[in-house]
């Protein structure tokens, strides 16, 4: 839709690039109008010879509309990203699979539950700056951090949400990768002097690609 945006591979967050365009296409209509407006005031009040500055007064019918009509494109942007909210923000009522997420400066750890199927027992599995998901399941993710705010950011899935300490893992997102690849995860949140190098990486596999790395985990 807007072709500098990173590709959209997920599935719960579809609309919010057309949200964005939205927006985006809003905000180009009122630039337009407002320098528009500027260039014909400075032509038509330009300087002259001869010619005698006048007194304008405001027009409180111009103020009233333009003050309505803001306000109603923004009230109506805010109904429509209530639900896309909602729909990125609240907790997966049956996920597929759960991934904890440690924020620490500067590095992303991601721990997977053992074959127990619980996270904080001794067969569970932590990785440093990769998490491995397999495609078309939905994958919750509980965060948390170490030390300061980090903000864990995948573009591509249109999913950024703060990492928190000294809290237990309670922060969490979702989503359901549609398209096999790797791909960036950032921190967002300035964190410290290494922050523009904590970098971590999304590899969405095959059920099948998957299942065979979750066997190398785990040999029986």
């Amino acid at each position: 839709m807007l072709g500098w945006l990173p590709e959209n591979i997920s599935t719960f967050a579809q609309g919010v690039d057309t949200l964005f365009a939205l927006i985006y296409w809003i905000t180009v209509v009122v630039f337009v109008l407002v320098i528009g407006t500027l260039i014909m005031f400075l032509i038509k009040y330009r300087h002259r010879a001869g010619h005698r500055a006048e007194y304008i007064e405001g027009s409180t019918k111009l103020e009233i509309i333009w003050t309505a009509v803001t306000t109603v494109i923004v009230f109506g942007l805010a109904m429509l990203s209530f639900p896309e909210w909602n729909n990125l923000k609240s907790p997966a009522e049956n996920p597929d699979y759960v991934v904890q997420v440690r924020g620490e400066q500067f590095n992303w750890y991601m721990i997977y539950p053992g074959p127990d199927n619980e996270l904080g027992t001794e067969d569970d599995l932590e990785l440093e700056n990769e998490l491995y998901v397999p495609v078309n399941k939905v994958v919750q993710i509980l965060l948390t951090s170490k030390d300061v705010i980090h903000s864990f950011f995948i573009p591509n899935l249109r999913q950024k949400q703060d990492a928190l300490p000294n809290r237990p893992p309670i922060d969490t997102l979702k989503f359901q990768a549609i398209k096999t690849g790797r791909y960036e995860i950032p921190c967002a949140e300035l964190c410290g002097f290494g922050h523009s190098g904590m970098l971590g990486y999304l590899i969405v596999q095959t059920q099948e690609e998957y299942d065979a790395w979750v066997a190398e985990q785990w040999p029986e």
